[in-house]
């Protein structure tokens, strides 16, 4: 099985907050690579492994990376494959707004798709989507993805509407 994610971080300090995109990418059996190689202290190997993406057949990129989070922005630039950004607040970080910044900014035509901060399950559920577009089998899988948080929420509102107060009035989102 060859990977058609790969999930990239500056360190493994950032794998708690890349956990994610993971765990999402298992549970909809795309298969995915995890590595970490520092635009800073491996750019060489960041080359490399950036030049090499397309040809081993990997589809998209989820690259983390905190600080000034350069990983994103370096893989952007050596590959056209789609890469998705994700910002950590790390511990040599300005609450998380330098990576922000660093990955958000990226000079024409060297785009990085960003998501929150620490949002690498966004990343995941992004990389789906950029695959559901040439896969109607991922495709229906991301529509009952969406389907389900609709449903969830469509939950939440009935449990809320049992709660009974006396000057409670039905609103719009509540209203059948």
């Amino acid at each position: 099985m060859k990977p058609l994610v790969s999930i990239l971080m500056g360190s493994t300090s950032d794998w708690p907050v890349m956990t994610p995109a993971a765990t999402w990418l298992d549970e909809f059996q795309i298969p995915f690579e995890i590595n970490a190689l520092s635009a800073h202290r491996v750019p060489e190997r960041v080359v490399e492994f950036a030049k090499s993406l397309h040809g081993r057949g990997v589809k998209v990129v989820i690259a983390g990376a905190g600080g000034a989070a350069h990983l994103p922005g370096i893989v952007a630039a050596l590959t056209p494959l789609p890469v998705i950004g994700v910002p950590i607040k790390s511990s040599n970080s300005i609450d998380g707004w330098d990576s922000i910044l660093s990955i958000l900014q990226m000079p024409s035509g060297i785009p990085v798709a960003t998501v929150a901060l620490d949002g690498a399950r966004n990343a995941a559920i992004l990389a789906a989507q950029i695959l559901a577009t040439a896969d109607t089998e991922l495709f229906d899988k991301i529509c009952q993805f969406k389907s389900d948080l609709a449903a969830k929420i469509a939950a939440a509102n009935e449990e809320l509407n049992a709660i009974t107060y006396s000057y409670k009035v039905r609103t719009m989102n509540n209203e059948r």
